[in-house]
């Protein structure tokens, strides 16, 4: 970490990385502060750029999107990266876009309902923009573990 924190403070990221929408005054108990202490350290916390936001879960299976796939993607030589990633991001259904080392340029992380909604994904929101060359895809079929948890030590 850039700039250092202290153990207070790494605990309150803890417990809001396990609950993000826990009272204020629970945690102010659990970590032994007030809980206007607590609300100002989350403040500070969040203008230095250690707290990106908050985000609710949905169930994907409650929104038909059960389906998830890893497409990896590659460029034409000389293709703009940063347009065809900002593309791939602006696509709904795409929940992550990485710009990658190796022969393939980007790999994406995508959720449709089933494999004929993945096919019309590929032809008709990927295969249409300038400067891909080619897709391949890996459908997953059990997931063990999904989290945007980030291992915190103290």
């Amino acid at each position: 970490m850039a700039e250092q924190i202290d153990e207070i403070s790494l605990k309150i990221l803890k417990i809001l990385q396990e609950r993000a929408r826990i009272p204020n005054v629970d945690v102010a108990r659990q970590v032994g502060l007030a809980p206007s202490a607590v609300l100002e350290r989350i403040r500070k916390l969040e203008s230095q750029g250690f707290i990106d936001g908050y985000e609710v879960r949905l169930n994907p299976e409650r929104f038909s999107r059960s389906l998830v796939a890893f497409i990896v993607v590659g460029i034409q030589k000389l293709a703009d990266e940063k347009r065809i990633g900002r593309l791939l991001g602006d696509i709904p259904g795409v929940q992550e876009v990485h710009y990658v080392t190796g022969e393939d340029s980007f790999l994406i992380k995508i959720r449709v309902a089933d494999n004929r909604d993945l096919g019309r994904f590929i032809r008709n929101e990927i295969a249409p923009i300038k400067g891909i060359r080619t897709t391949r895809t890996s459908v997953v079929l059990s997931t063990y573990k999904e989290t945007a948890k980030i291992p915190i030590d103290e």
